[in-house]
């Protein structure tokens, strides 16, 4: 149920409905006497079964406690009925029925689960004037509904307020929950110095804010940093969980520090911390994603020597190794023993599998898993209609890719940047650069920022159908559009110029290149010899390039290479620019 707007009426009759005596009364109420009507809840399946429920209870004699009118507030709550219990909490005040400190609690936790918590601190103010002293749990619901609206600033105030003035006695849940919003709102090393802070306070923080932290800063790429507050954790009185060496595990891994991994795996052993199965995936994944199958084997069946059960991404990450490697009869393998252990394949097992094939080509086997998704009781996401899109697009079936396009959008499912960026391809490839244009505005006027990869396709495409001057034009729109061009733009752009024969432009590029702060790479410095090649004067040119790749410590690629030798075998050996080709000759040429 979506945001009521008659809601406001609720922060009107908090604030100017007069407290009653018996007010103090339902607060110390606590439960209710045998002699009180007893109410079925659990027979509450819609928000108008608890409506009815509540009416009969206002007319029931004597009155029913806070208690049950409170659990009835509650039981919407656990449907997640959150407008629907802010509607009967209207009700309630409207009726007179009832209500306690917790009552309000929970009308506070739905505003905020709402998005609306302008109107929980209303209620705030009224319980302060009501003579209720709210309590640490009423300002950990403001503190996170602060957070998941985005507003950190006003959530940092009001916990550094509570802090300093001591309005409540704050507890470890706090510190989670403010160390938690700052670490996903990108405030890591915020937290980290907070956390810092705490420790010498007089309820110091738990092991759960550390595993935060150091996740955090794993994820961050602050691996080191991560690695110091776990090194001093021990002194700290605080014992390290297998959520701690996971986090640190995942950081290691994604930095290819197999040593230290290893180390910390050796530490975990001495420490008696027994790996779940969530630590078992880290390294699966990781050496999966790094080609190292034979070690990823192993870990699998150490998982189960030690009793711990494979779960489905445990057998996602090992498809998509296999896939990567080209190993599509062994990726199909697994695919088929996830049923066999008992578990259900989900979409991402299904779009792995179907890159895998959609990659080496095999488009009619990715099409059939692509059509079995639904009969299985799946529902197709952004990515599973993206990844079928590219590989109809990658042989060249762009009518059937465009098709599943308006299939996905007609399912309401909303392209990400990815599936955006594969439309364009499939446009530029089909040839149809006027659409790539205007596809190109329409994420702009839906508000979706296209980015230097979508705008680098275009650029590409433009290039390819000799269009050039238009190409240009929007690359030199680029910084207006908040957009740094890649190096990957640049030697698009680049090339082009050097297939037209363009030379002295594309030196100007080069420049312009460098003095944006993006340093050409061996492909930039292979198009501009194979430009010069091709003009077939590459002496006095191509000399400076060459000895400009040495000192940078570029070779030529194969492409280069065998133009240089059907240059020098057509014009007669050049023995200075013979010598220079030959001390950038990659080894595996």
């Amino acid at each position: 149920m979506g945001f009521n707007p008659a809601i406001p009426a609720i922060c009107r009759r908090i604030l100017f409905f007069p407290p009653t005596p018996s007010l103090h009364y339902y607060q110390q109420e606590t439960y209710f006497s045998s002699s009180k009507p007893r109410f079925d809840f659990g027979c509450i399946r819609r928000p108008e079964d608890a409506i009815s429920l509540f009416h009969k209870m206002v007319a029931s004699k004597p009155l029913p406690s806070v208690v049950d009118f409170t659990k009835l507030l509650g039981t919407l709550v656990k449907m997640k009925q959150h407008s629907a219990a802010l509607h009967l909490f209207d009700r309630m005040l409207e009726r007179d029925a009832p209500v306690n400190l917790y009552t309000f609690n929970i009308a506070i936790d739905c505003f905020c689960l709402v998005n609306r918590v302008d109107f929980a601190f209303a209620i705030l103010g009224s319980l302060v004037k009501r003579g209720y002293r709210p309590d640490v749990v009423i300002f950990n619901t403001l503190i996170k509904g602060l957070f998941s609206e985005g507003k950190v600033a006003e959530a940092q105030k009001l916990f550094l307020k509570l802090l300093k003035e001591k309005i409540c006695y704050l507890d470890e849940v706090t510190y989670l929950i403010v160390i938690n919003g700052l670490c996903k709102a990108g405030h890591t090393l915020r937290a980290r110095d907070l956390i810092l802070i705490l420790e010498k306070g007089r309820c110091k923080p738990d092991i759960k804010a550390y595993n935060t932290v150091i996740d955090s800063l794993c994820k961050d790429r602050m691996v080191d940093d991560a690695l110091q507050i776990f090194s001093k954790l021990a002194e700290k009185g605080m014992s390290a969980d297998v959520v701690t060496y996971s986090s640190l595990l995942h950081g290691l891994c994604n930095f290819c520090r197999w040593k230290e991994a290893k180390y910390l795996l050796n530490k975990m052993a001495a420490h008696k911390i027994s790996p779940d199965v969530v630590t078992f995936n880290i390294l699966v994944d990781a050496y999966c994603k790094e080609g190292l199958l034979k070690d990823a084997e192993d870990v699998f069946k150490i998982m189960r020597q030690l009793n711990v059960q494979p779960d489905v991404i445990t057998y996602n990450a090992l498809i998509d190794g296999y896939c990567l490697q080209g190993q599509m009869d062994k990726a199909r393998e697994v695919f088929d023993s996830v049923v066999v252990s008992g578990l259900k394949p989900d979409i991402a097992s299904y779009s792995s599998l179907m890159n895998g094939y959609c990659k080496r080509g095999h488009v009619n086997e990715a099409w059939h898993l692509f059509l079995e998704i639904p009969c299985k009781g799946l529902e197709h996401d952004v990515v599973s209609y993206s990844t079928m899109m590219q590989g109809l697009f990658h042989v060249g079936r762009y009518t059937d890719g465009f098709k599943l396009f308006e299939e996905m959008q007609a399912q309401k499912l909303s392209p990400n940047i990815m599936t955006c960026g594969i439309l364009l391809e499939g446009l530029c490839r089909a040839g149809c650069i006027t659409e790539a244009f205007s596809f190109l505005h329409t994420m702009e006027d839906n508000g979706v920022n296209p980015g230097i990869v979508s705008y680098s396709i275009v650029i590409e495409g433009l290039c390819k159908v000799n269009k050039l001057d238009r190409a240009i034009h929007l690359f030199n729109e680029l910084p207006s559009k908040g957009l740094k061009p890649s190096v990957i733009t640049f030697n698009m752009l680049i090339g082009a110029l050097c297939q037209e024969g363009k030379m002295q432009d594309a030196k100007d590029l080069l420049i312009r290149m460098e003095r944006s702060g993006c340093f050409p790479n061996s492909v930039t410095y292979n198009v501009f010899v194979q430009g010069f090649l091709k003009r077939n004067e590459p002496h006095d040119d191509a000399i400076p390039l060459l000895e400009e790749m040495k000192k940078r410590g570029f070779s030529l690629d194969a492409t280069t290479f065998t133009m240089f030798l059907d240059h020098l075998q057509a014009g007669g050996r050049d023995g200075i620019l013979f010598n220079k080709v030959m001390e950038l000759v990659p080894k595996d040429v």
